[in-house]
């Protein structure tokens, strides 16, 4: 089921096209990945999801309704550029943004417990926020934009400062919040996360859709049939000769003294793997599909070049 539809929606600032019809469906329990370079118009987008701004023309449904303000409620919003106030003290100004969601005070400050000891904050409660660090101040921001427990969730960059340990909390504590039941918008460079993360995927560029789909298709859709093969082998010279027998190989020495790697950029002939097993044992075989960031930057390249 769709949970969120941005139909043909399009917004202009002076002149300059920031969304040129675009349309998304969003399906509900999933986490989906809204990429682009700088500029490209994903902001716009995120702000009139949260109705900071209202779209020149197109229309945005909520479960099949029209976006509007009885929404406001559902929707967890945490912005690039994070705001909490510096002098207030973490567990005040804390429990005060869950009361603005309509939280009571005794309800707040058990959920905001369960989120201090999952983030390993909890030392922190009577800290002013100016005393934490970036990283810690982020925690603090991401707890209270779930905390009312919203279907719809928005991150905007969430693992901007984040050292890989507490990166990878975030991640788990995503997907934890996807398994129940909260439909998940995330915009991030960070490819490598999309890739962890992201079901499905919309690429934007100059205001324009130009790739959606599930990340997995998207991969095999842009599969270039290179392939990696490692074989042990005790006769390394007859390994490098195959690579000038064969057009499109590269062989190489792995990291292991008696371990040979054959990246191929095209289909695997049987001849090939027949003469690889006369010279030495086959320890794997893999596909290598492209990687999101390089899906990314070949779009994105190719739309520039063809406007």
């Amino acid at each position: 089921m769709t949970k969120i539809s941005v139909n043909e929606v399009t917004k202009c600032y002076a002149g300059h096209t920031a969304l040129d019809r675009i349309s998304i469906d969003i399906p509900e329990h999933c986490i989906y990945g809204l990429l682009g370079p700088n500029g490209a118009g994903k902001t716009t987008l995120i702000r009139i999801l949260n109705q900071i701004t209202m779209p020149d023309s197109g229309q945005v449904l909520i479960n099949g309704e029209p976006l509007g303000q009885k929404h406001v409620a559902s929707i967890g919003y945490l912005p690039e550029e994070r705001g909490l106030y510096k002098k207030m003290k973490v567990g005040e100004q804390a429990i005060y943004l869950a009361e603005l969601k309509g939280i009571k005070k005794a309800e707040a400050q058990r959920r905001l417990k369960q989120w201090f000891d999952k983030f390993e904050i909890g030392g922190w409660w009577d800290k002013k926020v100016e005393e934490l660090s970036k990283g810690m101040q982020q925690k603090v921001q991401f707890i209270t934009t779930v905390i009312h427990e919203p279907d719809i969730l928005i991150f905007d960059e969430p693992f901007s400062g984040f050292d890989p340990i507490n990166a990878n909390m975030l991640k788990e504590s995503i997907l934890e919040l996807r398994d129940k039941g909260a439909t998940i918008l995330l915009s991030t460079h960070n490819m490598a996360s999309v890739e962890e993360l992201c079901d499905r995927i919309t690429l934007i560029n100059k205001g324009k859709s130009i790739l959606e789909g599930k990340v997995s298709d998207i991969k095999r859709q842009h599969d270039t049939h290179k392939r990696e093969i490692v074989v042990r082998t005790t006769t390394p010279q007859a390994i490098y000769a195959l690579g000038d027998t064969y057009n499109n190989i590269k062989v190489e020495q792995t990291d292991v003294e008696d371990e040979m790697r054959l990246t191929l950029y095209s289909a695997t002939s049987n001849d090939l793997i027949a003469q690889l097993l006369q010279n030495g044992q086959l320890v794997s075989y893999k596909e290598v599909l492209p990687s999101m960031n390089d899906i990314f930057i070949h779009e994105v390249q190719s739309q520039n070049q063809a406007s």
